[in-house]
């Protein structure tokens, strides 16, 4: 079991390392969910809630999977209990908030195919995290992938209102805001040195 303290863990998945912004993993929802805040939030919450989720499974899934000797059906039950905590939230939000339903629209189905997620069982895994580094962990991982959808949706939001060049509006302008918040977060790399 890997000896890393709880406060360490998360601090590296949410500034550190951040899935979006260092991994570059997550870019669908990043690129497509952060043109308003209050989507992006929302967004970042239910992307939070499924890391959670999927990290606990994944944790259990894979110290059975070593107790009965089947290590090779670890990504394929990776993808199952994604695929199946996305269902519940999906089902969730459209019961409990139909707006948000319609405003997530094909992103929130996009989850189950989230890299991050998938991205989020493997490295613990591989990190060998207990079971109270894996939770923290996803969370650390969800609050930055939050935190960087709220960050450009914020920039989006102000640029809206912002004059232009043509040459630059629309997708080539999103993608420079990606890249120097990808640079700004490189000056969290030095946070876990000694």
């Amino acid at each position: 079991m890997n000896q890393e303290s709880l406060f360490a863990i998360f601090i590296n998945a949410s500034l550190i390392n951040n899935f979006v912004l260092a991994y570059f993993l997550g870019i669908c929802p990043f690129l497509g969910v952060s043109g308003k805040m209050e989507t992006a939030t929302k967004m970042g919450a239910a992307v939070t809630f499924v890391m959670i989720i999927s990290s606990v499974c994944a944790y259990g899934l894979h110290a059975l999977l070593v107790s009965i000797d089947a290590i090779y059906l670890q990504l394929i039950s990776y993808i199952v209990v994604i695929a199946a905590t996305v269902q519940l939230v999906e089902m969730f939000i459209k019961k409990m908030s139909p707006a948000l339903f319609r405003a997530l629209g094909i992103f929130l189905p996009l989850i189950t195919t989230n890299c991050a997620i998938l991205g989020l069982a493997l490295f613990q895994t591989n990190k060998g995290y207990g079971l109270a580094q894996s939770v923290v962990y996803a969370l650390g991982a969800g609050i930055g992938f939050t935190l960087a959808l709220v960050l450009m949706a914020g920039l989006r939001e102000k640029l809206n209102f912002a004059e232009t060049p043509n040459l630059v509006k629309g997708t080539a302008l999103t993608l420079l805001i990606a890249g120097i918040l990808s640079l700004a977060f490189m000056g969290f790399a030095g946070l876990g040195s000694n």
